[in-house]
């Protein structure tokens, strides 16, 4: 299974757009936080048919206007504090805080962790837990980005936002 791990895109729109033209073979999506305004994700929701799990960011401002959209959409389910998901047979866990990721990772419960919130794309192996931040759909603070994880070889792939 092909999954999309996006953080941070605060509203963006250019971007998520750009992103969302790229996910064709992608069967999941995971947000990592920070939509910021509420047309941010029904632009997600819209722009992608699969289910999309989310976690809220410190930057997302209107949470029942943002939930209100998950509920009508039909394909977002939000999370808080962590998203725990059991995805083409792996335990995944996703939260908007690097700090709260890497103790997920620590705690070897999880095959997979996927944080946001200081804009910084990486991957990293912790114990035996692939710990990864796709970066920003922003591209306030670097080039913008998202990344794809494969179930099947438990890697993380950083994409640019060409």
């Amino acid at each position: 299974m092909r999954i999309a791990v996006l953080s941070d895109c605060h509203d963006r729109l250019e971007n998520l757009q750009k992103v969302l033209a790229s996910l064709q073979d992608v069967e999941v999506v995971l947000f990592c936080g920070d939509f910021c305004a509420p047309f941010t994700l029904k632009m997600l929701a819209e722009g992608f048919h699969g289910p999309i799990h989310a976690v809220f960011g410190n930057n997302d401002g209107d949470v029942f206007l943002l939930l209100k959209i998950a509920r009508e959409a039909g394909n977002v389910t939000f999370h808080q504090p962590i998203a725990r998901l059991e995805l083409g047979g792996k335990r995944i866990a996703v939260a908007h805080y690097p700090e709260v990721g890497e103790a997920l990772a620590r705690s070897g419960q999880y095959d997979a962790v996927f944080s946001g919130h200081n804009h910084t794309a990486h991957v990293q192996i912790v114990g035996s837990t692939l710990w990864g931040n796709p970066g920003e759909v922003m591209g306030r603070f670097g080039k913008p980005s998202f990344g794809l994880y494969d179930t099947e070889t438990n890697t993380f792939e950083i994409r640019e936002i060409g």
